[in-house]
């Protein structure tokens, strides 16, 4: 980890989920997204110790603990430190359960339930302009990955875009990535190619992206789900439950799991399901108790 600038006051310390620095001019700091728990903030806080920097304000793009398990450490190692968030990830964090019952389709199964501890929000941001300590940040949609998640962009047109669009290691790594709402998803994607920002930062990749480049990953990223759009239907001219589809689509590609990422696939799928299903493209039955889908 270290502190790395990016262009005037706007930094960010890599990581496993990598947070960003903008830096006021009386030293205090805003941050973008904490990692996943009190190991991970703790070295965040070192970083910002090492280079006379005072954590003020934090803007979490979504709710999932690798972006804002952070938020405890500094809450109480910073008294004062105040968070901000969407309206609805704003719910997620302050009920944790929420997140993982969506998982389990009822209460979270042992497992599942990555954290019990609720977070605490401060404010609500609006989309377009927010003064926070004098300085203006654009917040913008990035719905998708998450229900609300959001983008920041800083004053020297720097764009946090947490997990809207994946890099190419995450794409390799793990070729169905989880999205809540692919209809969303691809919005938000389509989106990003007209942000108005000359550099790019990607929660889980190791470079900054400028422009040129993040439009060549929104088309990366587009043609994954369209990949994945197609095998579930070319795999749905014979009718197959969901737990069929995960299945076949685990093999094809190769996808090793563990119990969480099993349900985390799982919701996946059902995000395919609901937006083949919106568009006319699948059907349904029901027969002895299972449910079937197949190309209409």
């Amino acid at each position: 980890m270290s502190l790395n600038k990016i262009k005037g006051n706007t930094y960010y310390i890599n990581a496993s989920t990598n947070s960003g620095i903008f830096v006021f001019k009386n030293k205090n700091c805003l941050l973008v997204d904490t990692g996943i728990n009190n190991t991970e903030a703790k070295k965040i806080d070192q970083i910002l110790t090492e280079n006379n920097l005072h954590p003020k304000y934090i803007i979490n793009t979504h709710n999932h603990l690798d972006h804002c398990g952070g938020n405890i450490y500094f809450q109480k190692n910073y008294p004062g430190c105040l968070v901000y968030t969407s309206m609805k990830e704003k719910l997620f964090m302050e009920n944790p359960e929420l997140q993982a019952s969506i998982l389990s389709s009822s209460t979270p199964i042992k497992g599942i339930d990555k954290s019990n501890k609720p977070l605490t929000v401060d404010f609500v941001l609006d989309y377009g302009t927010n003064k926070i300590n004098e300085e203006k940040f654009e917040v913008i949609s990035l719905k998708g990955h998450s229900i609300e998640q959001i983008g920041i962009i800083t004053p020297e047109k720097v764009c946090f875009l947490g997990d809207s669009i994946f890099s190419d290691e995450i794409l390799e790594k793990y070729s169905l990535p989880y999205l809540h709402d692919i209809e969303e998803s691809i919005n938000t994607l389509n989106r990003i190619k007209d942000v108005d920002a000359d550099y790019f930062i990607i929660s889980h990749s190791n470079d900054v992206l400028n422009k040129e480049q993040i439009i060549a990953l929104v088309y990366k990223n587009l043609e994954n789900i369209e990949n994945f759009k197609n095998q579930i239907l070319d795999l749905l001219d014979q009718p197959l439950t969901r737990e069929d589809l995960l299945e076949n689509i685990t093999i094809l590609n190769d996808i090793s799991l563990n119990f969480y990422q099993y349900h985390l696939n799982f919701g996946a799928i059902s995000a395919f399901i609901t937006y083949l299903y919106s568009k006319g493209l699948i059907n349904y039955s029901i027969e002895n108790g299972k449910l079937y889908y197949f190309k209409d």
